[in-house]
């Protein structure tokens, strides 16, 4: 099997230093967590830029441009991969405007609309809901614009509707294959980790594409795991989950990536350089 690829989603929309304190908000912190986490493994930093005062996300343009080229001038050889959602109430015209401004190695394409939520699973209290807006017009608009401006699209699974959603626009000839997904799981809304959603999810993927997944919470090693022994790649970062092992809080995104790192060593696979991880993702070389 090929190298793993580790991917650190430094902050999401929703995670802040009230509920972990190294969660990134200035140009500053997002370059130095992106350092720490190249240092324990990650070729890739998945970024939801903040709003240095508020810390809450910006579609703010010169915002976002501070903190990508922050974390360029700290880490020249990570590859970074820009969300397309940004946070709540961002239109679409906003949310893909920084992706042709600035043009990243990567960027998420979301593949379906849903309910998403952030709930206490142990009550079933859901504390902050959205409906998270991709239509049909949005998938196939944002793919275009990436593929114009040389940005490979991240396919966001969160559901198997979300790849037959894909599998169908891709018949227009609008991705440049091989493709990538990213497969989501335990956000409320969507479909929890289990190894046969796993296994069900991968297979209907097309031929050739590479994959990564991401679980959210308790999901997040579980799903690392299944991943290390099923040939595909991992997400971890404080976007998923706050803690680390036995639900000690994370001292950053860099700690879950030193988990994970054992966890494919563990399965006798190797960890992707950022240069392994351009030749794996078929990504332009620097």
């Amino acid at each position: 099997m090929e190298k793993v690829i580790i991917t650190a989603a430094l902050t999401g929309a929703a995670t802040r230093k009230e509920q972990n304190p190294t969660v990134p908000y200035t140009p500053q912190e997002f370059a130095e967590e992106s350092y720490k986490c190249w240092k324990a493994g990650a070729s890739i930093v998945h970024i939801h830029v903040r709003d240095p005062q508020t810390g809450f996300p910006t579609a703010e343009i010169p915002k976002i441009r501070d903190t990508i080229n922050a974390i360029k001038d700290k880490c020249p050889e990570l590859i970074i991969n820009m969300s397309s959602a940004i946070g709540p109430g961002v239109t679409a015209e906003q949310r893909i405007a920084p992706i042709v401004e600035m043009k990243p190695d990567l960027a998420s394409l979301n593949t379906n609309s849903m309910n998403f939520g952030l709930v206490d699973y142990k009550t079933g209290k859901v504390f902050l809901e959205i409906i998270f807006e991709n239509t049909f017009k949005m998938l196939v608009d944002f793919a275009k614009a990436m593929r114009e401006n040389g940005v490979k699209p991240e396919c966001e699974v969160y559901d198997f509707g979300g790849i037959y959603n894909v599998l169908l626009v891709r018949k227009q000839g609008i991705f440049e294959e091989p493709m990538h997904f990213q497969l989501v799981f335990g956000v409320a809304g969507g479909v929890p980790f289990t190894p046969m959603n796993m296994v069900h999810m991968q297979s209907l993927l097309p031929e050739g594409a590479t994959w990564s997944v991401c679980g959210v919470g308790p999901n997040q090693f579980p799903a690392g795991i299944m991943a290390s022994i099923m040939g595909g790649h991992i997400r971890v970062g404080l976007e998923d989950n706050i803690r680390a092992l036995r639900g000690k809080m994370a001292e950053g995104s860099w700690e879950q990536v030193e988990v994970v790192k054992r966890i494919v060593e563990l399965a006798d696979r190797e960890v992707a350089t950022p240069a392994e991880a351009r030749k794996i993702l078929k990504l332009k070389m620097k």
